[in-house]
């Protein structure tokens, strides 16, 4: 088996570290209040951060695999923040 440089004790270091962001912005968001469009928004630009991350910092492009997911990730909770905010604004009452 060929070896690309990122043992898997790594690799599953890299998925964890978004994982728990990921929770951690839901928890704050939700111990503060935060609309689901916030929440969301701000989970989205946590998966981008750390995709751009691994495609800068890990050498030799060991991470890429999981850059892409990340970045893919990203995009889809950007579209549920969209979706989020439209239904809000459309189910707000008139006054």
């Amino acid at each position: 088996m060929t070896h690309n440089g990122v043992d898997i004790d790594q690799f599953l270091l890299f998925a964890i570290y978004p994982t728990v962001a990921f929770f951690v912005v839901g928890y704050v968001g939700k111990k503060l209040a935060l609309s689901d469009f916030l929440k969301y928004g701000l989970q989205s630009l946590t998966s981008f951060a750390f995709s751009i991350s691994y495609f800068i910092l890990v050498p030799n492009g060991n991470a890429q695999g999981i850059a892409v997911v990340l970045l893919l990730f990203g995009i889809l909770l950007l579209v549920i923040a969209r979706k989020h905010k439209l239904e809000s604004e459309i189910y707000k009452p008139q006054v």
